[in-house]
């Protein structure tokens, strides 16, 4: 008997505007609290990545995105666990100004990018974003 835990897709937005990407503080009483993120969230058996993406950035952050392709898929462990599906963004009018999910939004510069304390599974896209290998 295995004990793997089941894996969960989880995707996440990465959006750029003016050479900055769009980071978001986990807010206090949330996993992984005071930590910072692309926004985004868990795929829904009936729906595409790039629809959970669009779905959960306008629940959170109540604006429109267009999908803009991959920039990398962060696989869970041998145990099991997130996957998760990092993907370009561009925003359909003005930018959001507060999430249900996070405490601070910040745009941030590539080069600051590995300054902030960042969740585990997005840190692979952090590395290529901030060595200039993707975006």
């Amino acid at each position: 008997m295995s004990d793997a835990l089941p894996t969960i897709d989880v995707v996440a937005a990465v959006v750029e505007r003016d050479g900055a990407f769009l980071a978001c503080r986990r807010a206090a009483g949330r996993a992984a609290a005071g930590k910072w993120e692309f926004p985004g969230g868990k795929v829904e058996a009936s729906e595409s990545p790039a629809d959970a993406l669009v779905r959960e950035i306008r629940e959170e952050l109540g604006v429109s995105i267009e999908v803009a392709g991959e920039l990398v898929v962060v696989e869970p462990g041998r145990d099991g666990g997130i996957r998760l599906i990092c993907l370009h963004a561009r925003l359909e009018g003005p930018p959001p100004v507060a999430s249900t999910d996070h405490d601070e939004l910040r745009w941030v510069a590539r080069d600051e990018l590995a300054a902030l304390d960042w969740a585990e599974p997005d840190v692979p896209a952090v590395r290529l974003l901030a060595d200039g290998t993707a975006g």
